[in-house]
């Protein structure tokens, strides 16, 4: 497992463009050690730009490095625990200095240690204002975390912020860092994924609720649009069986029946995903083919094939054709918490929506299979699906 781990997040073949960015980040993280205040290197780019893969490779040479006080942090559990599985089996990396962001502020502030560097992967997760019933009690985790390092090295993609505790955008941002210095370094390179900037372009377009149009197909890139989730179902787990790696994913809205709130839809009936203590991330236990995935277990990892159902809160637009989003039909309430110091308008909670189905969609490398819960936005796909063929 720890060999699946290392070939996502620990690449040999570095692009040229990855490359390139590492050199300069290189440059600037050693320039920012001798120099107050602290400095903030900011990773950027969307899903599948090879973000986490850059930010590893710097991991790997500093973080090996005894004369360097470093610490790397990322607030999302199952990410958490593969960087924490991928540790065992680096030599002179040590487990311990992998934390979620709460935990070390926490301790840091209480013991008074300071570090030279200090990696956030999925920055974008990291809260922007207090959170007593997850024991912080800071203001601002990044604030926090530049009062403890000479560096920090932060990976953010506004696009993947799914809810009011975790808001960033790049006022946000700014303001946060202040009178720091800093410095970003663009990913806009598609890396994950062995699809077309095209066919990127349609995805983005989709849930940004841009008029519809037929799926380009000048890549090897697979994709099928189906009537029915079961279906899709079979497909998956065909893939499953001879690739690895693949997954039925859904976005929230679906109604409890019977008592059940399970993703049900035609013949598809299978439970959500489920938090686990052990050490195997959702993503790769091979149990979890019999669930179906959210961000909360796929942000951040690779599969090789998703079968994505759009759920109940988006629908279709007959008139302007295209795909709506729909808040009031979103029953997961996590993303709706008010806070004191910002009021979200509608739109915000759409974008916040949108956000999960986009970045869900791009989990897989090789290929989508898509279907909606909503007929009319399905029989729409399917008809674009065969114009396209």
């Amino acid at each position: 497992m720890n060999e699946i781990l290392k070939a996502q997040f620990f690449v040999d073949d570095l692009s040229d463009d990855q490359k390139a960015v590492i050199t300069n980040l290189n440059a600037y993280i050693k320039q920012g050690l001798t120099k107050k205040p602290s400095s903030v290197a900011i990773i950027e780019g969307a899903a599948g730009t090879g973000k986490s893969v850059v930010l590893m490779e710097l991991v790997r040479q500093y973080m090996v490095d005894p004369h360097f006080q470093t610490a790397l942090v990322v607030n999302h559990p199952e990410l958490y625990k593969a960087y924490r599985d991928i540790a065992a089996s680096i030599p002179h990396m040590h487990a311990k200095s992998i934390l979620r962001p709460t935990a070390l502020i926490n301790h840091a502030q209480r013991d008074h240690k300071k570090y030279d560097i200090i990696f956030v992967d999925e920055a974008h997760l990291l809260y922007s204002k207090s959170e007593p019933y997850a024991h912080y009690h800071g203001q601002n985790q990044l604030t926090d975390l530049m009062n403890l390092a000479k560096v920090v090295v932060v990976v953010y993609d506004f696009e993947q912020v799914f809810q009011s505790k975790m808001y960033w955008d790049r006022d946000l941002l700014m303001k946060t860092i202040g009178n720091h210095p800093y410095k970003r370094f663009d990913m806009n390179f598609q890396y994950r994924m062995v699809a077309s900037d095209e066919q990127v372009a349609w995805m983005d377009d989709l849930t940004a609720e841009k008029p519809l149009k037929p799926f380009p197909t000048n890549s090897d890139f697979a994709f099928e649009v189906f009537d029915k989730a079961g279906e899709m179902f079979e497909l998956i787990k065909k893939q499953n069986k001879k690739y690895g790696m693949s997954r039925m994913v859904a976005t929230s809205g679906f109604p409890r029946i019977d008592g059940r709130h399970n993703v049900e839809m035609d013949t598809f009936n299978l439970p959500w995903d489920e938090w686990d203590p052990q050490r195997t991330p959702w993503a790769k236990r091979e149990g979890s083919i019999t669930q179906v995935g959210t961000i909360y277990t796929l942000q951040g990892f690779d599969l090789n094939y998703v079968g994505m159902v759009i759920g109940p809160s988006f629908g279709y637009d007959p008139q302007t054709d295209t795909m709506t989003v729909i808040p009031e039909k979103y029953s997961h309430k996590e993303v709706f918490k008010k806070r004191k110091d910002i009021k979200f308008t509608r739109d915000e909670y759409k974008q916040f929506i949108a956000n999960v189905l986009n970045v869900l969609m791009k989990r897989g490398k090789y290929g989508l299979y898509l279907t909606a819960y909503d007929d009319a936005l399905r029989k729409r796909l399917l008809d674009l699906y065969h114009t396209g063929k």
